[in-house]
């Protein structure tokens, strides 16, 4: 996530509001011949934004109309992408159907809140265009019984940079969204995928997953382990949101990995573990160093070091297992957050991805 920008931050739509403003658009066209522009649309808690088109195109037996995605100041991957609903006519008696387009990805693994082979248009923008489409239907004489296709040119090459092909959505993006807004920096949407990861594992029977703060440490738990791709929770700073989810839906072993720093805090007590939001607990490190033998000096020189890799150095240096005593600690901490209900370890790497701590299963 990048750096958050000063002063007020301003908010966005979601891929959800932006295929339901496109898709109202089409079909208003499609019952009319005329599109809306801009278009207006009702979000979940009310709010009615308008969204100016991006295109439109109006055949014989179909509209298309597109919108491009605004995320505010978020740093959003999908900000500036073009949403496409295409909205054609289908049976009488048919209802709604949801079909992905080039870019939408399909569901391919249990444990989302869609089916298996469904396209991952997820539940809440489903029903913001269903009522679009019951509210035009009722107002222009209209059926209601449409296909809707949602489209994401270059979601595709997007999605490369999303959670989606681990959890098992292949072809492209997910249309999200639970109110229509982008919250900049509101860290919902990577906190969500956490618990979408978790609920793939558990609903593919997986008995051991990785939660990772990063690169590094995913790599070394690959070193370590030979689990599948979807067994891998990026979990970032989220540690606290990570093993709150797993106490109430837990799997048999965790394997939680990061690097010193990140780990210490949680040895701490601290569940976030953003430098923003959390700092690197000084005195905990020395006493541990005092715990451990080390000499009156380091000791001190802990209490004012830079960095907690400076500390994890010195230790190294003087052969002191700091890194297995932090691990322990951190152990103790997450084994309290998840009650118990999940078998956990700690490991820690260093910059290089080598192990510097552990605490085992037992």
């Amino acid at each position: 996530m990048g750096r958050k920008p000063e002063g007020p931050l301003r908010r966005g739509w979601t891929t959800g509001a932006c295929a339901t403003a496109a898709t109202t658009a089409a079909y208003t066209a499609l019952l009319t011949g005329a599109f809306p522009d801009p278009v207006e649309i009702t979000l979940p808690k009310g709010e009615r934004p308008s969204f100016p088109l991006a295109r439109e195109a109006l055949t014989e037996d179909g509209a298309t109309a597109g919108v491009i995605k605004d995320a505010g100041d978020d740093p959003d991957v999908t900000h500036g992408a073009l949403i496409l609903a295409t909205v054609r006519r289908a049976a009488p008696g048919s209802g709604i159907r949801f079909k992905a387009g080039d870019g939408v990805g399909t569901v391919t693994k249990p444990g989302l809140p869609l089916p298996v082979g469904e396209p991952a248009i997820n539940p809440v923008p489903r029903r913001m265009m269903t009522e679009a489409v019951e509210r035009l239907a009722a107002a222009h004489s209209g059926s209601g019984d449409v296909e809707i296709t949602i489209t994401i040119p270059d979601g595709l090459e997007m999605a490369k940079h999303t959670w989606n092909g681990r959890l098992g959505i292949l072809g492209g993006l997910s249309v999200l969204g639970t109110t229509g807004i982008v919250h900049p920096y509101s860290c919902s949407a990577w906190i969500a995928s956490i618990h979408r990861g978790i609920d793939v594992c558990r609903a593919n029977g997986l008995t051991h997953a990785a939660a990772c703060t990063g690169s590094t440490s995913e790599a070394g738990v690959q070193r370590l382990y030979h689990l599948p791709p979807f067994a891998f929770i990026d979990m970032g700073d989220f540690a606290g949101g990570t093993l709150k989810y797993l106490r109430t839906h837990p799997l048999p072993r965790l394997t939680l990995a990061g690097g010193f720093a990140k780990i210490s805090k949680l040895a701490a007590g601290f569940t976030d573990l953003h430098s923003g939001r959390s700092q690197i607990d000084r005195e905990a490190l020395a006493a541990a160093l005092a715990a451990l033998g080390a000499p009156s000096a380091q000791v001190e020189s802990a209490r004012g070091a830079n960095t907690a890799n400076e500390i994890l150095g010195t230790a190294v240096a003087a052969g002191l297992p700091l890194g297995d005593h932090v691990a322990r600690q951190a152990q103790d901490r997450a084994q309290e957050l998840v009650d118990g209900k999940v078998a956990i370890e700690v490991v820690i790497f260093d910059r290089q991805g080598a192990l510097v701590g552990r605490a085992g299963f037992g």
